[in-house]
C-alpha cells in the first residue's frame, strides 16, 4: 500500500444503469421459500432487494484468486488479501417498482487505515444513491474492510444475544442457499461456495454465510411481523462469521421509538450480525 496514495480515491464517482426485471425477484423469493410475494410489473420491490441489480460484472480474465474482480477500477487497489462488506446504512425515500428503469450513482466518501489485532486494516466507505424515474428512492452507505490473510482461524470473543427477544426463529442454512444467493448477486467470492479455498486459504472452518444475506433475512423477518409498516432507515453490522454447518436464528425486539433491534444468532447463542430498523 506504500506505493499508492489511498486518499486519491476519495471523491471518485461512477454511475450505472439497470432495469428491475421480475425474474431475479422471483428467483430470490423462491430461494427464501417465499411463494406469496407478488412478482409483476408495477409491484413493489422489497427494501434492499435492489442488491439483485447493478451487479459487478467482469470477464473471467479480470477475476482475482479470491473470486472477486481484480483490485483497482472504482475501488482502490488495496493489497491486503481479504475483503468483506462490514456494515451498511440505508435510507428509503420511496418505493422501487418491478419494471423501473434505475440508476445508481456511487461516490467513495472515505478511505482510512487502522491497526487491529489482525494487523493493518483499511476501511472504504462508499455512498450509493438509487434513482427511479420518480427521483431518489434509496440512499445507502457501505463500509468495506480489507484485512491481511490469517495464519489460522481465531474466533471472535463471545457476544451473547439478549435473552428478552420478542421473537427468535430458526432458519435453515446450507451450501445450496449460499450458492443460489451468490449466483443471484453475481458474487463469486470463493469463501461462500469453495470449501477448499475457504478452509485452506482463508482459514475459515467452513463456508461463510454472506453478510448481505443475513442483513436481508433480518429485515425480511421484521417486515413480515410488521406488515402495515414500511422501513425508512436500516443499518446492519457484521459481528462474527456464520458458517454453513451452523444453526442460524433470527431474532428481534422492539425499541422505545417503536423501531426494532434485530439479531442473527448462531447455535452458541452469539450474535453474528446486529441490525436496526426504523419505520415510517
Amino acid at each position: 500500500m506504500s506505493d499508492i496514495n489511498l486518499q486519491d480515491w476519495v471523491g471518485k464517482t461512477e454511475a450505472v444503469m439497470d432495469h428491475i426485471y421480475p425474474t431475479p425477484v422471483k428467483a430470490l423469493a423462491l430461494t427464501l421459500n417465499d411463494s406469496n410475494l407478488e412478482v409483476r410489473e408495477g409491484a413493489h420491490l422489497p427494501e434492499i432487494w435492489h442488491w439483485l441489480y447493478f451487479l459487478p460484472m467482469v470477464a473471467r480474465s479480470e477475476i482475482g484468486s479470491d473470486g472477486h474482480p481484480k483490485r483497482g477500477g472504482f475501488l482502490p487497489p488495496i493489497a491486503l488479501e481479504r475483503r468483506m462488506w462490514a456494515s451498511g446504512r440505508l435510507t428509503f425515500h420511496q418505493d422501487l417498482l418491478i419494471g423501473d428503469q434505475i440508476t445508481k450513482t456511487s461516490e467513495i466518501l472515505k478511505v482510512s487505515e487502522k491497526e487491529g489485532k489482525a494487523g493493518k486494516m483499511v476501511f472504504v466507505t462508499v455512498k450509493h444513491s438509487i434513482f427511479s424515474e420518480r427521483g431518489v428512492a434509496v440512499e445507502e452507505e457501505q463500509n468495506i474492510v480489507y484485512l491481511p490473510m490469517p495464519k489460522a482461524y481465531t474466533p471472535a470473543p463471545p457476544n451473547p444475544a439478549p435473552e428478552d427477544l420478542e421473537w427468535k426463529d430458526a432458519y435453515l442454512i446450507d451450501p445450496v442457499l449460499l450458492f443460489r444467493f451468490s449466483a443471484l448477486t453475481f458474487n463469486a467470492h470463493r469463501i461462500h461456495y469453495d470449501i477448499q479455498y475457504a478452509t485452506q486459504i482463508e482459514k475459515y472452518p467452513g463456508l461463510v454465510v454472506h453478510g448481505p444475506l443475513q442483513a436481508l433475512l433480518l429485515l425480511e423477518s421484521a417486515r413480515k411481523r410488521n406488515p402495515d409498516k414500511k422501513p425508512v432507515y436500516y443499518e446492519f453490522k457484521a459481528v462474527r462469521p456464520l458458517f454453513d454447518f451452523d444453526q442460524l436464528y433470527i431474532g428481534g425486539q422492539v425499541r422505545t421509538d417503536r423501531g426494532h433491534d434485530l439479531y442473527a444468532i448462531n447455535a452458541d447463542g452469539n450474535i453474528t450480525m446486529q441490525a436496526a430498523v426504523s419505520w415510517r
